[in-house]
């Protein structure tokens, strides 16, 4: 879950306090965090959280929180609700979480209100609830949250606790985009190129996608690696194709790994190679790839034994997060 970053944290403190977030600035911010001061217990919270100044040591981290909670301090409330959901410090307790995230997202605190929304979305310490989900979502985006309004255009795309309107969907995917937010630029890109909620339009599909790739998006990536391969926006190019589903495919991305598969079975792009095909195909499998299952068995049949092993063997290396070069 998220916290305020701890620079932005210290930057704060500062202004607030004349102080910054250093080894330095320890011996003056401890007596003011001693005598009650909520910002210098939030700020001497994080300094533990990050280790900045000082040792990490995220029981510390929650003991200063805790006291700067306590008196309704909402960043302090986010940030204890955080250590709860990681269980860093404290044991982990989402019901505790969702508690200390509510107090800072009932003060108006976006982040707060963010990881609230979150909590509700996946059932976390709560009942699943997408209405609940969308409401607090969308008082974050309001504030121009991007990660929130990232996460409201997501709502409004698969229709989950709103109507599904695909034009509320693009609304707040460019807000967030235009911030930079990655996911929110892929996303953008993808109803650009499907035409979805707005004119079909490359031009601008590829537009978006590029930002995104550029911030190493792994959605971004396998969607660059299909348009290449389809020549869809781009020229027809499996090379690059391969490139691309490549690089998604080290990231964990189960459908550039189930691509990138396919493309060594056939030999697209790439010389053909059966081993290879099967390990990415067997990846892609244990990554949750619905297609991936019986793309893996055809593969086997070309295969010996032996060599089916060793295949299994480079997919496991691969899992772990190794180069091909590293796994040989």
């Amino acid at each position: 879950m998220r916290q305020i970053p701890g620079l932005i944290l210290g930057i704060m403190a500062g202004v607030l306090l004349g102080l910054t977030a250093t080894a330095q600035d320890l011996d003056g911010l401890l007596p003011l965090a001693k005598a009650g001061n909520a910002d210098a217990q939030n700020n001497l919270g994080d300094m533990y959280s990050d280790g900045e100044g000082v040792p990490q040591n995220y029981g510390e981290a929650a003991k200063w929180y805790r006291l700067a909670a306590e008196q309704g301090h909402d960043k302090a409330q986010n940030n204890l609700g955080s250590l709860y959901y990681t269980g860093d410090g404290v044991s982990q307790h989402f019901g505790e979480a969702i508690k200390w995230y509510r107090l800072g997202a009932e003060q108006g605190y976006y982040i707060a209100q963010y990881n609230l929304g979150d909590m509700y979305y996946y059932g976390q310490g709560v009942s699943q609830d997408y209405s609940k989900a969308a409401k607090w979502y969308w008082l974050a985006a309001e504030q121009g949250d991007d990660w929130a309004q990232n996460a409201l255009g997501d709502m409004y795309y698969y229709g989950q606790g709103v109507l599904q309107d695909y034009g509320e969907a693009v609304r707040w995917y460019r807000l967030a985009a235009e911030q930079e937010y990655s996911w929110a630029q892929y996303n953008l890109g993808w109803m650009y190129l499907h035409g979805e909620g707005l004119p079909q339009d490359n031009v601008e599909a590829l537009n978006w996608i590029q930002l995104a790739v550029g911030q190493d998006n792994i959605g971004a990536q396998t969607t660059l690696g299909n348009m290449y391969y389809e020549g869809n926006g781009v020229p027809q190019d499996y090379g690059e194709a391969v490139k691309w589903y490549r690089l998604a495919a080290e990231q964990g991305d189960n459908e550039a790994q189930y691509e990138l598969g396919n493309m060594y079975y056939n030999g697209i792009g790439v010389p053909q190679n059966y081993i290879l095909a099967h390990a990415w195909a067997n990846l892609a499998s244990a990554n949750g790839y619905p297609d991936a299952p019986e793309l893996r068995d055809s593969i086997a049949s070309y295969l010996t034994p032996s060599l089916v092993v060793e295949a299994q063997k480079l997919a496991g290396c691969f899992q772990l997060g190794q180069a091909l070069e590293e796994c040989n």
